[in-house]
């Protein structure tokens, strides 16, 4: 589990690909990997990758063929900058909010401007996470916890403050760009809770109409 608060950019070592799966070898940079052991999980761009292997100041994931279909990991180039995020601990400041490391799916930048010392964002996402997304609640992009400003359709507003700029790779998108996209969670347990076995198809979302008709409104 993490918070979404990226703790260092790294850089990709190396890229393996074995018989439809990868491995991938990053440079962690100045990320302190004193108390990181064999087994434990870092968060690469919002991908919980597992450690199989350390070095001094890099480690080895091996990356599944799901994780390459719903991610940008394989879009990845040696020499490219990644987010990181090691697994949160019971004295972890909790920054952000909930994050698994299991993206959802990839999201794309459609447009970018400034706003004073801020940057703006508008992404698109697949028109099947439309239904988690809500205007003044979390989104994880690329391992980063961000706050959804406004919403259009399958479409969300993001405002990045400078220093997440400056602190992760964000400063690299421009229009075009695909991210990974980890939807707030609380959202999938609440359709869960809400329609059961229902909850994958058409007739499960989640409006005005079906929270009053559970009790939810009055």
């Amino acid at each position: 589990m993490f918070t979404g608060i990226i703790q260092s950019v790294g850089k990709i070592r190396s890229l393996i690909p074995h018989d439809g799966d990868l491995s991938i070898t990053i440079d962690t940079q100045d990320l302190n990997m004193s108390d990181v052991q064999l087994g434990d999980s870092i968060a690469t761009n919002g991908v919980c990758l597992t450690v199989v292997k350390l070095g001094q100041q890099n480690f080895t994931a091996d990356v599944s063929a799901e994780s390459l279909r719903c991610s940008t990991l394989t879009d990845l180039k040696v020499g490219a900058p990644v987010n990181l995020e090691k697994a949160m601990t019971p004295t972890t400041h909790f920054g952000g909010h909930i994050v698994s490391g299991h993206v959802d799916d990839v999201a794309t930048v459609v447009k970018h401007f400034k706003d004073a010392r801020a940057h703006r964002f508008w992404l698109e996402a697949p028109a099947h996470l439309e239904r988690y997304i809500a205007a003044k609640g979390s989104i994880t992009i690329d391992g980063v916890s961000l706050t959804v400003n406004e919403i259009a359709g399958n479409q969300f507003l993001l405002n990045i403050v400078p220093h997440t700029i400056e602190n992760t790779i964000i400063k690299h998108y421009t229009t075009g760009s695909r991210v990974n996209l980890e939807v707030d969670i609380i959202a999938r347990y609440l359709e869960r809770l809400l329609t059961g076995s229902k909850s994958t198809s058409a007739s499960s979302v989640i409006d005005k109409a079906f929270l009053a008709n559970h009790g939810f409104l009055k």
